[in-house]
């Protein structure tokens, strides 16, 4: 036993008791006398003993285990998420399996199963890019699995959600860009099958629409690949004889690889052209110049996501799925003119 982990059977043999006595002793049962109760466990304790967390869960149907799958773990938006999932679960005595898709189905639907598989009693997902079809999902909620999706969405699927309001965000983004006097305004967002992108990108032509401008649709650019494809996007609004004098990206990340491209061809912001992000990733602060951006409250939504997961895990059979909306925040730096007096 030197050199492997006790066992509830090598607490039996120690005390001369049957296993079903050492178990009860451990789960503290009444049956069991006070004396024998006291034998267990310090010998439990003097051996490091644990208890078998497998064997718990297939006996109580539980594991007090959840399971997130995440697009990329190194964004600070869902790095925040996570860290709040993970403290508002320890408090009611979950702990959480992480997984990131990498912005693929494939990986997504892989760490689906595997989470499945260990038994997690329920999960909290934030789709890849590449998820149009959301089957693998739906067998999910026919086999009354909990679920909650947080920030990007698919409506279709009758389960909670949690995301900020997108189209307002973006509307306030594209009215400021307005103000400060751009008139020829970009969107460069993410696959057109993406929740988030679509949302900010209605939000877009809300803002043009309430002032009048002209809805170019050659000026909405949407990108499968948000690592790949955002080079060659920006490349192609600075290739037209008409450039635009703003861009709005559909998150940071984005926003940053559109003002490398415009800092390389010596475009001068926000003289020249105007830049706008969203999420206000920690780094956009740092870059030169400063992004202007909107604020998500990354924090509170993984808390409000595992505050509803937990709720439809301890009441599955009278939950009825909801969708919390939160607000953003304008976050004004750099990266934009001064307002026109």
């Amino acid at each position: 036993m030197k050199n492997s982990q006790a066992t509830i059977r090598d607490l039996a043999l120690k005390l001369n008791i049957s296993i079903s006595t050492v178990s009860r002793a451990l789960r503290n049962a009444p049956d069991v006398n006070p004396e024998t109760k006291k034998a267990v466990r310090e010998l439990a304790k003097k051996l490091n003993y644990e208890p078998n967390r497998v064997a718990q869960s297939l006996r109580i149907k539980k594991t007090n285990t959840i399971g997130v799958v995440v697009p990329e773990i190194a964004m600070h938006f869902f790095s925040s998420a996570i860290g709040a999932i993970q403290e508002y679960t320890a408090k009611h005595q979950y702990s959480i399996m992480i997984c990131q898709s990498m912005e693929t189905l494939r990986m997504e639907k892989s760490n689906i199963h595997m989470l499945v598989s260990n038994r997690v009693d329920g999960l909290l997902i934030s789709l890849s890019t590449q998820t149009k079809n959301v089957d693998h999902l739906q067998q999910l909620i026919e086999k009354k699995i909990p679920i909650v999706l947080f920030d990007r969405i698919d409506n279709s699927l009758d389960v909670s959600k949690v995301v900020v309001d997108d189209r307002a965000g973006a509307f306030k983004a594209v009215e400021h860009l307005i103000h400060t006097g751009c008139t020829k305004i970009a969107y460069v967002g993410g696959p057109d099958n993406l929740y988030v992108s679509n949302e900010r990108m209605n939000g877009y032509m809300d803002a043009l629409r309430k002032h009048n401008l002209p809805i170019d649709e050659s000026l909405i650019l949407h990108c499968k690949d948000l690592r790949a494809d955002v080079g060659e996007a920006t490349r192609s609004l600075l290739d037209r004889k008409d450039r635009p004098d703003a861009i709005f990206a559909m998150n940071d990340p984005i926003a940053i690889a559109v003002l490398q491209v415009l800092r390389q061809a010596h475009v001068a912001v926000p003289d020249e052209i105007s830049l706008v992000g969203f999420t206000d990733e920690p780094v956009s602060q740092f870059m030169h110049p400063a992004l202007t951006t909107v604020a998500q409250p990354s924090y509170t939504i993984g808390q409000e996501a595992a505050k509803l997961l937990m709720q439809q895990i301890n009441n599955k059979e009278g939950f009825v799925p909801v969708t919390k909306v939160l607000h953003t925040e304008l976050i004004v730096r750099e990266s934009t003119r001064a307002l026109k007096k």
